[in-house]
Protein backbone atom coordinates (compact mmCIF):
# COMPACT_ATOMS: atom_id res chain seq x y z
CA UNK A 1 0.00 0.00 0.00
CA UNK A 2 1.78 3.28 -0.82
CA UNK A 3 0.36 6.53 0.97
CA UNK A 4 0.68 10.00 -0.56
CA UNK A 5 4.60 10.47 0.88
CA UNK A 6 5.60 7.83 -1.38
CA UNK A 7 6.04 5.05 1.29
CA UNK A 8 5.13 1.91 0.86
CA UNK A 9 3.55 0.19 3.68
CA UNK A 10 4.29 -3.56 4.95
CA UNK A 11 3.75 -5.51 7.86
CA UNK A 12 7.38 -4.92 9.28
CA UNK A 13 7.57 -1.46 8.42
CA UNK A 14 7.50 0.74 5.36
CA UNK A 15 10.10 2.04 2.60
CA UNK A 16 10.86 4.58 0.09
CA UNK A 17 12.32 4.22 -3.06
CA UNK A 18 14.97 7.19 -3.34
CA UNK A 19 16.26 6.79 -6.51
CA UNK A 20 14.91 4.12 -9.68
CA UNK A 21 15.95 6.24 -12.46
CA UNK A 22 18.68 4.61 -13.70
CA UNK A 23 19.29 1.37 -15.21
CA UNK A 24 21.90 -0.46 -13.31
CA UNK A 25 20.30 0.43 -10.11
CA UNK A 26 17.70 1.47 -7.56
CA UNK A 27 18.18 2.82 -3.93
CA UNK A 28 15.12 2.34 -1.05
CA UNK A 29 15.14 3.83 2.13
CA UNK A 30 13.88 0.96 4.26
CA UNK A 31 12.90 1.45 7.98
CA UNK A 32 11.71 -1.85 10.52
CA UNK A 33 9.50 -1.99 13.27
CA UNK A 34 11.19 -2.93 16.55
CA UNK A 35 10.88 -6.77 16.91
CA UNK A 36 9.85 -7.38 13.23
CA UNK A 37 11.76 -8.49 10.37
CA UNK A 38 11.42 -8.86 6.43
CA UNK A 39 10.81 -12.52 4.77
CA UNK A 40 13.84 -14.69 4.43
CA UNK A 41 14.45 -14.60 0.78
CA UNK A 42 16.45 -13.85 -2.26
CA UNK A 43 16.37 -12.41 -5.63
CA UNK A 44 17.59 -13.83 -8.96
CA UNK A 45 18.29 -10.33 -10.81
CA UNK A 46 19.97 -8.20 -8.07
CA UNK A 47 22.40 -8.07 -5.32
CA UNK A 48 22.04 -5.23 -2.69
CA UNK A 49 24.22 -3.33 -0.33
CA UNK A 50 22.94 -2.59 2.68
CA UNK A 51 24.16 0.77 4.92
CA UNK A 52 22.60 1.39 8.49
CA UNK A 53 21.36 4.78 9.22
CA UNK A 54 19.72 3.97 12.77
CA UNK A 55 18.91 1.65 15.42
CA UNK A 56 20.74 -2.11 15.33
CA UNK A 57 19.56 -5.28 13.83
CA UNK A 58 20.36 -9.09 13.30
CA UNK A 59 21.33 -9.67 9.51
CA UNK A 60 20.93 -13.40 7.81
CA UNK A 61 22.97 -14.07 4.92
CA UNK A 62 22.80 -17.42 3.69
CA UNK A 63 22.33 -18.94 7.22
CA UNK A 64 25.42 -16.79 8.85
CA UNK A 65 24.10 -14.39 10.95
CA UNK A 66 25.70 -10.48 11.81
CA UNK A 67 24.68 -7.68 14.26
CA UNK A 68 25.02 -4.77 12.41
CA UNK A 69 24.43 -0.95 13.77
CA UNK A 70 24.32 2.71 13.03
CA UNK A 71 27.30 3.36 10.00
CA UNK A 72 27.99 -0.39 9.81
CA UNK A 73 26.55 -2.26 6.37
CA UNK A 74 26.80 -5.45 4.19
CA UNK A 75 26.72 -6.93 0.77
CA UNK A 76 23.95 -9.56 0.25
CA UNK A 77 25.22 -11.60 -3.05
CA UNK A 78 22.81 -12.23 -5.85
CA UNK A 79 21.21 -15.34 -4.73
CA UNK A 80 21.87 -15.50 -1.54
CA UNK A 81 18.97 -16.03 1.27
CA UNK A 82 18.92 -13.23 3.39
CA UNK A 83 16.58 -11.41 5.99
CA UNK A 84 17.18 -8.64 8.75
CA UNK A 85 15.34 -8.27 12.06
CA UNK A 86 15.09 -4.89 14.48
CA UNK A 87 16.52 -6.29 17.36
CA UNK A 88 16.17 -3.07 18.68
CA UNK A 89 14.07 -0.58 20.66
CA UNK A 90 13.87 1.87 18.14
CA UNK A 91 13.37 1.47 14.55
CA UNK A 92 15.98 0.15 12.37
CA UNK A 93 16.51 2.55 9.05
CA UNK A 94 18.66 1.45 6.52
CA UNK A 95 19.62 2.39 2.73
CA UNK A 96 19.48 -0.17 0.15
CA UNK A 97 20.81 -0.16 -2.43
CA UNK A 98 20.10 -2.77 -5.24
CA UNK A 99 22.29 -3.55 -8.00
CA UNK A 100 21.82 -6.06 -11.31
CA UNK A 101 19.16 -6.21 -14.40
CA UNK A 102 15.89 -5.92 -12.79
CA UNK A 103 14.72 -4.07 -9.85
CA UNK A 104 11.02 -4.83 -9.34
CA UNK A 105 9.05 -6.38 -6.34
CA UNK A 106 8.22 -9.43 -8.55
CA UNK A 107 11.94 -10.62 -7.44
CA UNK A 108 11.70 -11.52 -4.15
CA UNK A 109 11.76 -14.78 -3.88
CA UNK A 110 10.36 -15.68 -0.56
CA UNK A 111 11.72 -18.72 1.70
CA UNK A 112 9.58 -17.72 4.76
CA UNK A 113 7.70 -15.65 5.78
CA UNK A 114 6.67 -14.09 9.28
CA UNK A 115 2.85 -12.89 8.42
CA UNK A 116 1.95 -15.47 5.65
CA UNK A 117 3.32 -13.95 2.24
CA UNK A 118 4.48 -15.80 -0.46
Amino acid sequence: MENHTGEEHRPWGFYEVLSQDKKDHKVKRITVWPGKRLSLQYHQKRSEHWVVVSGCGLVSVDGKQVKIAENESIDIPLRAQHRIENIGDEPLVFIEVQHGEYFGEDDIVRVEDDFGRS
